[in-house]
């Protein structure tokens, strides 16, 4: 075991030092030297305990605090003394405020077991006393008469109409008044407005002979206006025969307890930085809000994120982004004050306001712009005036149409659409976008896996050529079978392929199912076999490892590459130097053919055109689709898809029109003199089945 650094040995020296002296300092009633010396051991080890483990574990702070109640250290001062030498020296990591409240816990624990036992004694002690009374009254009354005297926690004794008969010394103290002040009054008059919910319900019960006993934790007033905490039990006394009597209230002090608590909580639910209550906090109060919401309810959730805080962070450093957040907190807590709305910390640069009884999306946009316009005026930060913005989403629902978690992920998404639409603004939640977005992420979660469970399956499209109509192609689509969105087309998740990474495993899978099926029907029709056009993303031309993969894939499927078509984006070559240009070379000195999909989308390059090594391309579907719109001017549609197929042909490249749809567009593309032609028109895309059984048909549909 490694020694601990002389800093921190030192420390632990102190401390054991500062501890075995409190424990001798004459506290702990009639100890002797030697039991006192263990003790301090004992505890000194536990606590050695606590302060070291990794990860932390408050069962060693609980149990010192438990040895020394037992061993008779309950004095309240000297356990302040406690409590302030278990924190010294500060712990670095910030454990010293779970080391001390551990050991509090531990030590009231113990404490109010031991005064609840006392109690119980007492309680026992009351009814034989009451047992006892018929039979000897003398005796039995000289004994309830010393413990009720000399008891360490308040009793009072009332009747059943709930006028208080008779109280002992320690409640007299308790309550800082005199006997007369407290004896004849009623019990109800000391109501306290932080009364725990069902303590007069419960005594409702207990004065009507349903329950025998309760125990709540109850405030009371004192004279002096001071608020002091109990443990209240009160006990049903009946008479011979079993009718309620009389009432016996017994009242353990737990205002400092009850404080220490309260700290904790303060501390747990509240963020140490800015002040706000924090993500625990604000997640108790929105759940709270869905327990049982009245008919019609609704909410709000403005969720705030710091516009450029990580520069702050970067340039300035992390105290100088922590008194920036500080600022912040203070600026938005002070400007939704007067709304008296929710403000918490969730973490980071994030905030969040919540609108309880929200009374419509007018009052979520009026928060939101609040929390802007508190954030116009720069924050100075040091020497620093630093301009800070903020993006919100915002959400407002009836409280019946979500839940909390479904609620905070709309704002969330709310929020980062916000900052995608430029910063510095309020957006609001839009269920139609918010939709979309779960389901990209639904779907971006999914497929990494989705591939190795042999989710995704390819449908073939015919392409044919105008002249005859004859089968001449087929481009392979990817399809996806999500198990709860159904099948997805290439649309709903090749994006979401590109920028996860996806793309290039599950490329490379359609690329050899796809040569895979060409190779079987090569060698099934023969020359009537169709080419295989197979897409490529851009993620994959700029792929070192593609040209191998198609050798590869061609040489284990035996597909002579002369039927193998791949298609590319324009995008996907930007300029003459460009290192895709040499992998696309590589493709065709193999024997592959290239040509350009949805041409007209994208830059048009007509320069870089003509460098690329391409033998077709294909006109976007939207030129031709727009000839459909009676909106737009057709005959300058029919021009510009005049002017391609013209352009194409001085090329040298074969053309095919996109989205098909009618004999009359087959035959004015023919009769321009475009090549091939895929659509709606010539078949849609199907299983591989289907292509074989037109492949053997030779010729439908002409």
């Amino acid at each position: 075991m490694n020694a601990s650094p002389p800093t921190e040995a030192g420390a632990a020296d102190r401390f054991c030092r500062a501890w075995t002296e409190l424990l001798h300092s004459g506290h702990g009633g009639t100890l002797t030297t030697g039991t006192r010396r263990r003790l301090a051991a004992r505890t000194t080890a536990l606590l050695n305990r606590a302060r070291n483990d990794d990860p932390f574990d408050p069962a060693p702070a609980e149990e010192a605090g438990a040895v020394l109640v037992h061993a008779h250290y309950t004095d309240p001062a000297m356990f302040a003394r406690l409590v302030a030498v278990v924190q010294e020296p500060p712990l670095g990591d910030g454990r010293g405020p779970a080391l001390a409240g551990a050991f509090a816990a531990g030590w009231a624990g113990a404490l109010r077991e031991q005064t609840l036992h006392e109690q119980e004694s007492i309680r026992l002690a009351a009814d034989t006393a009451r047992e006892s009374a018929e039979r000897a009254l003398h005796a039995s009354e000289a004994r309830f008469r010393a413990l009720f005297e000399s008891a360490a926690i308040g009793i009072g004794i009332g009747d059943i109409d709930g006028r208080i008969l008779e109280v002992n010394p320690s409640l007299v103290e308790l309550f800082g008044a005199r006997p007369e002040d407290l004896e004849g009054r009623r019990v109800d008059d000391l109501v306290h407005p932080e009364d725990t919910p069902g303590v007069w319900e419960a005594y409702g019960e207990l004065i009507s002979g349903k329950r025998d006993r309760f125990q709540f934790d109850k405030p009371y007033y004192r004279a002096d206006g001071e608020v002091v905490w109990t443990h209240l039990t009160v006990s049903l006394i009946r008479d011979e025969d079993g009718a309620p009597k009389y009432q016996v209230a017994m009242l353990e002090d737990i205002t400092d307890r009850y404080r220490l608590q309260e700290r904790l909580r303060h501390q747990a639910t509240h963020d140490p930085l800015t002040g706000l209550p924090n993500r625990a906090a604000f997640f108790e109060r929105l759940e709270a809000l869905f327990e049982d919401p009245s008919p019609g309810a609704r909410i709000g959730l403005c969720y705030v994120d710091l516009d450029g805080f990580k520069v702050v962070n970067d340039s300035l450093g992390h105290e100088a982004g922590d008194q920036l957040l500080a600022a912040v907190a203070e600026r938005l807590a002070a400007a939704l004050a007067p709304m008296g709305h929710l403000l918490a910390r969730l973490g980071g640069d994030e905030f969040v306001v919540l609108l309880e009884n929200s009374s419509g999306e007018q009052q979520a946009v009026a928060v939101a712009r609040t929390v802007l316009d508190a954030l116009t005026k720069p924050v100075l930060v040091g020497d620093h005036q630093l301009s800070v913005g903020a993006s919100v989403g915002v959400l407002e629902r009836t409280v019946a149409t979500t839940t909390p978690m479904a609620a905070v992920r709309a704002a969330d998404l709310t929020l980062y659409r916000a900052k995608e639409e430029g910063r510095g603004r309020w957006t609001l939640f839009d269920p139609g976008r918010n939709a979309r977005a779960v389901n990209r992420y639904a779907v971006s979660v999914r497929m990494p896996t989705a591939l190795d469970r042999g989710e995704f399956f390819i449908d073939y499209q015919p392409l044919c050529a105008l002249p005859d109509g004859s089968l001449v192609a087929v481009e392979a689509l990817v399809r996806w079978r999500h198990p709860q969105l159904g099948v997805l087309g290439p649309d709903e998740f090749v994006a979401t392929a590109e920028e996860t990474g996806v793309i290039m495993p599950l490329g490379r899978w359609v690329l050899e199912q796809a040569c895979g099926q060409a190779a079987e029907w090569a060698r099934r029709f023969g020359p009537a076999a169709p080419q295989m056009n197979v897409n490529l993303a851009v993620r994959q031309t700029r792929n070192a490892g593609l040209v191998p993969d198609v050798a590869r894939i061609l040489h284990s499927t035996g597909l002579d590459p002369r039927l193998l078509q791949l298609e590319i984006t324009e995008s996907a070559v930007v300029g003459r130097e460009d290192e895709s240009l040499h992998t696309l070379h590589s493709l065709v000195d193999m024997g592959v053919s290239l040509a350009v999909d949805d041409f007209g989308t994208g830059w048009s390059n007509l320069s870089y055109l003509r460098d690329l090594p391409v033998s077709g391309l294909k006109i976007a579907g939207s030129f031709v689709a727009d000839l459909h719109d009676p909106t737009l001017d057709e005959a300058l549609g029919w021009r510009i898809v005049g002017a391609v197929v013209s352009l194409a042909h001085t090329l040298g490249l074969t053309v095919t029109a996109e989205e098909v749809e009618t004999a009359a567009h087959a035959e004015r593309l023919r009769a321009m003199g475009c090549d091939w032609a895929q659509g709606w028109y010539y078949g849609r895309p199907v299983r591989p089945e289907e292509i074989s059984r037109r492949i053997a048909a030779d010729g439908y549909p002409r």
